[in-house]
């Protein structure tokens, strides 16, 4: 203090010999600044005066002996805190108050430390990995199985299929031929590439085939009527030494009643009932 201010600026009593405080370059006596000037302390409510410590957090004053953990009542000063509704807390009581829990390690969080969001849960970042490169999956794409996170990289190299056409990653959809998993547009018929997904198809030698192509390519024609007999939909079809027929057709050529179940015998390339025969 200076000897030049000699008298408090708010009493006017002389401050000689006696402790004075400034502000804004006036002189004070203690009594009148701590009046005056001193800030109440948010913990005991009483003026912090101005030979004691005024510890101050976003516009709230405390005492030193006041700035204190609200649940374990100790001591902050220098130490980390949290504030929570002006109230403050040590760390250590603001976790077990109101930190949540990582989801993989179901450690606290703690206050100040980085965390990770996703699907309504929270992890420490260092937990935040994926399953099995653990590699940090920070903000990229993921995909979750079983409650474990993986980058689509690793996900497609592990449970994805692939293909069987193409050996790309089938990401949605897919149709299973022969217990194996093909792409929509990569399943088509082997002879024409016509798309098969919805269709009515034909299996020969593992590989699919359109009814078409595989009439064409494979199907044994009728002696009668001489098309295709493709035993699509459960059609029966008679078969006779080189020659087959479909049920329909496999009548007798003289009168046209069905041969089916019957007795016939063959004159020539022709198939006859008895009655025509005895005829």
């Amino acid at each position: 203090m200076t000897s030049s201010h000699t008298d408090c600026h708010y009493c006017l009593q002389s401050l000689r010999g006696r402790k004075y405080a400034l502000r804004e370059e006036n002189a004070y006596c203690v009594t009148c600044y701590d009046s005056l000037f001193a800030n109440p302390c948010e913990e005991c409510k009483q003026p912090i005066e101005c030979d004691s410590k005024d510890l101050s957090y976003k516009g709230c004053h405390w005492h030193e002996r006041c700035f204190k953990c609200a649940k374990c009542s100790r001591s902050l000063v220098e130490k980390p805190f949290a504030a929570k509704d002006k109230v403050l807390l040590c760390t250590e009581c603001y976790s077990d108050e109101y930190s949540s829990k990582c989801f993989h390690c179901q450690k606290t969080i703690m206050p100040g430390s980085r965390k990770m969001e996703f699907k309504g849960s929270s992890w420490h970042e260092s937990c935040f990995v994926c399953q099995y490169c653990r590699q940090p999956l920070g903000t990229k794409p993921l995909i979750t199985k079983d409650n474990e996170n993986y980058c689509v990289p690793c996900f497609e190299k592990q449970f994805a299929h692939h293909c069987y056409s193409c050996k790309k990653v089938i990401t949605s959809g897919g149709v299973t031929y022969h217990d194996q998993p093909w792409h929509k547009e990569c399943f088509v018929c082997a002879g024409c590439n016509t798309q098969l997904c919805g269709q009515r198809f034909i299996s020969k030698d593992e590989h699919p085939y359109c009814v078409d192509c595989f009439s064409k390519l494979y199907a044994k024609r009728c002696a009668s009527c001489k098309k295709p007999i493709t035993g699509l939909g459960g059609a029966k079809f008679v078969s006779f030494e080189e020659r087959q027929w479909h049920g329909e057709c496999f009548n007798c050529a003289k009168c046209c009643v069905s041969l089916v179940g019957q007795g016939f015998l063959t004159q020539q390339d022709d198939v006859l009932c008895h009655k025509c025969v005895s005829a």
